[in-house]
């Protein structure tokens, strides 16, 4: 191993004449440098996400005020809201886009491809990523998939409108609907670039993890971000190859005639040719994907939450390796528990005993993590600065999320509130909010490695607090509604008179929706305000043991200067008796007599 980082250290130095001459192109736009590409990750990620939380708060706009005219609505969906007021059928294409750039785009790409890229080669003493022209081609994908989501808007007949799940028939038979045509075509070619782009990215991840280690760096010694991004890419190699499977079928029933997934279809009154697919195959191939999906989600923000707890408790991690064991068993089990997402489309009950069984179980690695992160707090020196609140943050919603996991993990209470708000309001606080979190609190800790400056203090805090108090403004409310059986995916609720009643409740969440979309301006401009006038950064200002804050403050390619630092303890040796400081870098050799700690 060492003899492959020396040789690629050689071929460093017969390099750098080549790369002090960088044009902008090699070095802004097709770079093949890691540092570079977490970056442009992160920032079409942040676009995105913009998007993204654009449509969620036109969806409120519509329910808390449904067939009232808007301006926003006409200035912003134009034909599709003609005189200010929401047509049907787009607020179904703006559940589906804003559900898909949410998870794939922002939480997928956005958060693993930004501090996948970052933090690997930098925490296990690597130049560089394996391959840095799959790298750069890696991201130039996820890029091209987003550009052709996006532009799905500007179609006549509207843009992908099944769902963010697709299911069939509607999203099989182009003439079903208007979002069933030339948009959801887009949307399956778009999803497919993408899956190419997230299994380029995994494979190098695996392979720089596995082979570019610097001397010393034993798995048992790699911080738990490293653990969990090699987890996650590990789950994405498994589990999106399903998922690319179930959209070239789809393509295939939609454009050649085929019918894996319809069968006996009606359309206004007419007879269809088609026979013996099942809708049902879809759903499987779709959830064998989509739920590992909600680990490849949020396992980066847990590893990153764990570096984050951690540095400031000034305490090491509690229970390492329980931590990695609970990563890995999520992994092994986040494969067997997709039917739980199919308990109502008429799964033998006994299959769906097996399913509740697997989802029951994998709440165990789930609480683990959660105890360690509360023991690792507990009696710390805590320096609360905006990445740790999002840290603690993130382990609330963590918890709150997952406890109504468990009830909808249970077949026999699932079928009652599968189908209304009380789903929304569970995914969205335990993987959506929470690897949001992850990503907010990611951004604040290693924003000064990645720009050399430091995010402004006050304004994350303002940040935090408003996003904290909207986030369960918005969805602590959506449980009740969905208890009272309000269904989502209406584009409104008038008529059905029950529900008059929770139209108050609509109101309420649509205001904390606005106010935390609002405040989440205070974050983009703290971001790129910062990029350029903030205040700069010292070389290790977390006073954090990991190697990349070994690595100096200026980029470069190779990212050190001369030897790649040695590994000689493991990454979380905080407050150790005997020593000056209350943290001792990875790179400091263990003094006479010192005992490496038992993790």
């Amino acid at each position: 191993m060492s003899e492959h980082a020396n040789n690629m250290h050689d071929h460093d130095h017969d390099d750098h004449g080549h790369h002090h001459k960088e044009t902008f192109i090699t070095k802004y736009i097709f770079s093949q440098d890691h540092k570079m590409i977490a970056k442009q990750y992160l920032i079409t990620g942040i676009i995105m996400g913009v998007i993204g939380i654009g449509m969620s708060l036109l969806m409120r706009l519509q329910l808390a005020y449904p067939g009232e005219p808007n301006a926003v609505m006409s200035f912003f969906l134009g034909k599709w809201a003609e005189g200010g007021v929401m047509d049907p059928n787009i607020y179904l294409a703006l559940v589906t886009i804003h559900g898909t750039i949410m998870v794939f785009f922002v939480l997928t790409a956005g958060l693993s491809g930004t501090f996948s890229n970052l933090l690997i080669p930098l925490q296990i003493g690597a130049r560089d990523m394996a391959s840095g022209f799959l790298n750069m081609v890696s991201y130039w994908l996820f890029f091209t998939s987003s550009v052709i989501m996006v532009s799905s808007f500007f179609v006549a007949k509207g843009p992908a409108a099944a769902g963010w799940t697709i299911y069939p028939p509607l999203s099989a038979l182009e003439e079903a609907q208007g979002g069933s045509g030339l948009g959801m075509t887009l949307w399956l070619v778009s999803m497919a670039i993408f899956i190419a782009s997230s299994l380029l990215g995994s494979l190098n991840y695996i392979v720089t993890v596995l082979n570019l280690r610097t001397k010393g760096m034993s798995m048992t010694r790699l911080p738990l971000t490293i653990w969990a991004f090699f987890v996650t890419a590990i789950i994405g190699v498994v589990s999106f190859p399903v998922l690319l499977s179930a959209a070239l079928l789809l393509i295939m029933d939609r454009s050649f005639g085929t019918s894996f997934f319809l069968s006996d279809i009606f359309l206004k009154g007419e007879v269809l040719h088609y026979q013996g697919g099942s809708p049902v195959l879809f759903e499987h191939l779709f959830w064998f994907l989509g739920h590992p999906e909600v680990y490849i989600v949020l396992l980066p923000a847990l590893g990153i939450t764990s570096e984050i707890i951690s540095t400031n408790s000034r305490k090491p991690i509690f229970g390492y390796r329980a931590m990695v064991a609970s990563i890995l068993a999520i992994a092994f089990l986040s494969t067997i528990v997709w039917g739980h997402h199919m308990f109502i489309s008429g799964m033998n009950p006994f299959l769906g005993s097996v399913f509740t069984f697997t989802t029951l179980l994998i709440a165990i690695p789930s609480a683990v993590k959660a105890f360690n992160y509360i023991t690792t707090l507990w009696k710390g020196n805590l320096q609360m600065n905006p990445g740790m609140l999002f840290s603690i943050g993130l382990v609330s919603t963590f918890i709150t999320g997952g406890l109504t996991g468990i009830i909808l993990g249970d077949s026999a209470l699932d079928i009652n509130v599968h189908d209304t708000y009380f789903v929304v309001a569970h995914f969205h606080l335990v993987m959506g909010i929470s690897a949001l979190y992850g990503l907010f609190a990611g951004v604040y800790h290693w924003f000064p490695k990645m720009f050399g400056r430091m995010m402004n203090k006050n304004m994350g805090y303002v940040h935090f607090w408003t996003t904290a108090i909207a986030a369960y403004g918005v969805f602590f409310p959506m449980h009740f509604i969905g208890m009272a059986g309000l269904p989502r995916r209406y584009y409104e609720n008038t008529a059905f008179p029950l529900f008059d009643d929770l139209q108050d409740v609509n109101v309420i969440i649509t205001m904390f929706a606005l106010f935390g979309g609002l405040f989440q301006l205070v974050f983009l401009f703290n971001f790129f305000y910062s990029i350029f006038y903030g205040k700069r950064t010292e070389q290790n200002p977390w006073r954090s043991n990991t190697l990349e804050w070994t690595a100096p403050i200026e980029h470069m390619h190779g990212n050190w200067p001369g030897e790649i630092p040695h590994v000689h303890r493991w990454a979380y040796d905080y407050s150790k008796p005997g020593h000056e400081e209350d943290f001792v870098p990875q790179h400091i050799p263990l003094k006479d007599g010192e005992e490496e700690l038992q993790h």
